[in-house]
């Protein structure tokens, strides 16, 4: 994460954005089990905004900004006369929100279109409320009515294959000049992945000079990803019926009241009775195959979540 931040950046309500690992280590693990979110990823510096004491405060990775102390001349140019009343109406209505995202100055990557240039895309929102980044169909129409500029929308896959994630990839030709090569690579975000102690994670697909040529596509592509041995498992054998028997038992083991502190033995049980009642009946369904209980158990409780959604569990 970098060096620790002072706590005279903290006292001015400085929040540092989430380290974006890299896809397939072992940080970001199964984050693509789930409603992908696939963005362009932009090659510019990173940077922030949000409200302190009635005053909009920006920030780089690491520190606050300030006009004598900038980087790249973001903080100066969020000040101008052109773009400060904007976002006073924004922080005015949301004062709780952070919004990251990227100022798009030369970096390594220097083929972008002439208009993109010292422009702030937001790639997230942070909600200081509840403590958790807005999804994107929860902060994108805000962001247009105040005329903020965000990155776009590239594809929602549920489930991505490997191979899918890369053919995305090798199309992101945002904000490219015509026939250059793509872009740095892309971002995929799944709002409901969660890592160790419960925190925040995003996964990135970098690019090294992929030469398909770009097809231009209206709006975000929706696709499916390939079912895994897990996946047919969960939807076979894990059954709503059998979920919500153990969500009753919870309850009545608590007087018949439900409190958010029960969703972990919730899941513990769930996944416990799947195994033991289930397993023998995957292995021959399957003949022996090879299972990551590790994925599997991740499969489970999104299910739970799935199936309980509308009794107000989660």
């Amino acid at each position: 994460m970098g060096n620790k931040v002072s706590e005279h950046d903290e006292a001015l309500g400085f929040r540092r954005y989430d380290h974006v690992e890299r896809y397939g280590t072992t940080e970001v693990e199964g984050i693509e089990l789930g409603k992908c979110f696939v963005f362009p990823k932009l090659d510019g510096t990173n940077a922030s905004m949000w409200l302190h004491e009635d005053k909009i405060m920006c920030g780089s990775r690491n520190r606050v900004l300030t006009e004598d102390n900038d980087n790249a001349g973001f903080c100066k140019w969020v000040n101008n006369v052109g773009n400060i009343k904007k976002f006073k109406a924004y922080f005015k209505k949301y004062p709780h929100d952070i919004l990251y995202g990227e100022w798009l100055v030369p970096h390594t990557l220097k083929h972008y279109r002439e208009s993109a240039w010292r422009d702030f895309y937001v790639f997230d929102v942070y909600d200081g409320d509840g403590k958790w980044y807005t999804p994107f169909e929860g902060y994108i129409d805000s962001l247009i009515i105040h005329d903020i500029n965000y990155i776009e929308l590239t594809a929602i896959i549920y489930k991505p294959s490997y191979e899918q994630l890369v053919k995305v990839m090798k199309n992101n030709f945002y904000l490219i000049k015509d026939g250059q090569p793509c872009g740095e690579g892309i971002v995929i975000k799944n709002y409901e992945y969660k890592i160790k102690y419960g925190r925040y994670a995003a996964a990135k697909m970098v690019a090294n000079e992929f030469k398909e040529k770009h097809t231009h596509t209206m709006g975000a592509t929706k696709m499916n990803g390939p079912d895994t041995i897990e996946q047919w498992a969960i939807d076979k054998y894990l059954t709503k019926t059998m979920i919500n028997k153990t969500y009753d038992k919870v309850r009545m083991d608590n007087d018949q009241v439900w409190e958010s502190k029960l969703v972990h033995k919730l899941l513990g049980l769930v996944w416990y009775d799947f195994v033991q009642e289930e397993i023998w009946e995957i292995i021959k369904g399957r003949k022996w195959p090879i299972i990551n209980f590790k994925t599997l158990q991740y499969m489970c409780n999104i299910k739970v979540k799935e199936v309980l959604t509308d009794k107000g569990v989660f």
